[in-house]
């Protein structure tokens, strides 16, 4: 199986006053095709900044992020802005839908921005909708659903534009266990069924347990198996 994502000895290096705070130290890691897996580890370790240069939302101090052929830690600007939209779903901890859209609009959000015409988009999201139990609820707004209905409307989103990869903050921090647990079993099978590429960055158990393979770091290094801290 080729590799998806390849992290070359990256190191993101902050500056707070005075101080360099070394969010990551020398990470090397490949992602294959199809992978579910968590990116684990205490907070401070570096898990989430690993997770905005893999989605090109930040850029290493040092080393390189490649998504198959495409050296994305060198893009910038408009680049980098045109090849999230193009290749890679995202899913928050906060949800972040649109307030004033309905459940399908905020489903359809991604293919709008590619130019997506109207029935295309209705096509493309309304049977993904379905498939996640929100059929009925699709011209609700956000303020009409639950946490985990919301969560589920940026899982669809996420998924509409079929992105190579799917990036996930944190995604159940604000659901309680039983919709935590429905919403991984939901991922999980969209991950065997559309072949979707899943990286989690989290320190929830539920998550961890689910996933096929955890890399787990501390103070911004690989962290051997004996080592990890989730």
């Amino acid at each position: 199986m080729s590799a998806l994502i390849r992290v070359q000895d990256v190191h993101r290096t902050y500056r707070q006053g005075e101080i360099d705070v070394h969010a990551l130290r020398g990470v090397t890691v490949d992602l294959d095709k199809g992978e579910f897996t968590a990116l684990a580890g205490p907070s401070g370790s570096g898990k989430t900044t690993l997770l905005n240069l893999i989605g090109c939302l930040d850029r290493p101090t040092q080393g390189r992020v490649l998504i198959e052929e495409d050296v994305i830690s060198e893009m910038t600007g408009t680049d980098a802005a045109n090849y999230r939209l193009q290749h890679i779903g995202f899913v928050f901890q906060a949800y972040n839908l649109i307030p004033v859209l309905t459940a399908r609009e905020n489903a359809e959000f991604i293919l709008q921005l590619r130019g997506v015409p109207p029935e295309v988009r209705k096509a493309t999201v309304m049977p993904l909708l379905e498939r996640v139990g929100l059929l009925d609820m699709s011209e609700r707004r956000p303020h009409e659903l639950s946490g985990g209905q919301q969560q589920r409307v940026a899982v669809v989103r996420a998924l509409a534009a079929k992105p190579r990869l799917v990036l996930a903050d944190e995604p159940t921090a604000n659901l309680d266990g039983e919709t935590s647990e429905a919403l991984l079993d939901l991922m999980l099978e969209l991950n065997k069924e559309l072949g979707v590429t899943f990286l989690f960055s989290t320190h929830d158990s539920q998550v961890i347990e689910r996933c096929r393979r955890v890399i787990r770091l501390r103070s911004g290094q690989l962290a051997q198996p004996d080592e990890g801290d989730a």
